[in-house]
C-alpha cells in the first residue's frame, strides 16, 4: 500500500528532473523520466552519498561524487564503481498527487 499522504505533486517534478522527498524516514529521489515517475532510494550503494545531486539523463542517474551510474527505473548498476543496485519503490499517481510504497 503507497504511503497515506501525497509525498509531492507530479507538477514539482519536471520531465528529466528530480526531487528529494522524505517517506516514513527513508530519503527518496522522485524521478521523472518522459512523464513517467519513478521513485529510488536516494543513496549510492557505493559510498552511501545522496544520489539527489546527480545528473539524470534519460533513465539513468550518475552519482556526483565517483561517478556510479544506476538504472532509475529498476534501480540496476549501470556502471562501476557501485556493484549493488539501488533500491527502487512503487509509485502511484492519483489526481497529479505522488504517492510513494517504502
Amino acid at each position: 500500500m503507497p504511503s497515506s499522504a501525497p509525498v509531492a505533486r507530479v507538477a514539482d517534478v519536471a520531465s528529466g528532473t528530480t526531487r528529494p522527498v522524505v517517506v516514513d524516514g527513508i530519503e527518496v529521489l522522485l524521478c521523472n523520466v518522459d512523464g513517467r515517475i519513478h521513485a529510488i532510494e536516494d543513496v549510492c550503494t557505493h559510498d552511501g552519498w545522496p544520489l539527489d545531486q546527480g545528473e539524470l539523463d534519460g533513465v539513468r542517474i550518475t552519482c556526483p561524487r565517483h561517478g556510479a551510474v544506476f538504472d532509475v527505473t529498476t534501480g540496476a548498476v549501470l556502471a562501476l564503481p557501485a556493484v549493488i543496485p539501488v533500491r527502487t519503490f512503487c509509485v502511484d499517481v492519483e489526481d497529479g498527487s505522488i504517492y510513494v510504497d517504502v
